[in-house]
């Protein structure tokens, strides 16, 4: 898990193109949603560029992500 970023309550993964967004539960993590990166607003994608979890920006793309999981009923 040492590629892990820890964004507020969240896990991100980077694969490739590809962005996983999970929660640890316990000593588990559930991966709640993989996103395309390129889908992400610049300033997200760029925060993440640079390993920046604290970036405004990238938490609130995270968030929304997560809430529309959670409207979705995942």
């Amino acid at each position: 898990m040492s590629d892990d970023l820890i964004c507020g309550d969240h896990l991100l993964r980077r694969d490739g193109d590809t962005l996983a967004i999970g929660r640890r539960t316990g000593d588990d993590v559930v991966w709640l949603d993989d996103v395309a990166i390129g889908l992400l607003p610049e300033p997200a994608r760029a925060a993440l560029e640079r390993g920046d979890t604290d970036d405004a920006a990238l938490t609130l793309a995270v968030r929304s992500i997560v809430q529309a999981e959670v409207e979705r009923g995942g």
